[in-house]
């Protein structure tokens, strides 16, 4: 699978993990030079709280398009730290 947002593939995996049809991917498959924690955070009841990243490719954000549970709930200790798209990014094949 692939993420992609301003045309540039910004994680990359074959180990994501699907839940409520979101794919999770490893954290470690993100392309880290464009991703930059945020401060926001929401809640999920079963999965815990979550926190987000803001994507910056060439100059352009995508805020808080990404987001991952650092310390997931005992339901959903299969997708701690992955992180999963929304807000534009293509998530594909």
């Amino acid at each position: 699978m692939k993420a992609i947002w301003n045309n540039t593939v910004i994680a990359e995996s074959d180990q994501t993990v699907v839940i409520e049809n979101n794919h999770y991917f490893p954290h470690d498959s993100i392309k880290k030079e464009y991703f930059n924690p945020s401060e926001t955070h929401s809640s999920c009841p079963w999965k815990g709280k979550a926190s987000y990243y803001t994507i910056d490719v060439e100059g352009k954000q995508n805020k808080d398009a990404a987001w991952y549970y650092p310390d997931a709930s005992d339901q959903a200790k299969s997708i701690k730290n992955y992180v999963a798209f929304w807000k534009g990014v293509d998530v594909k094949q």
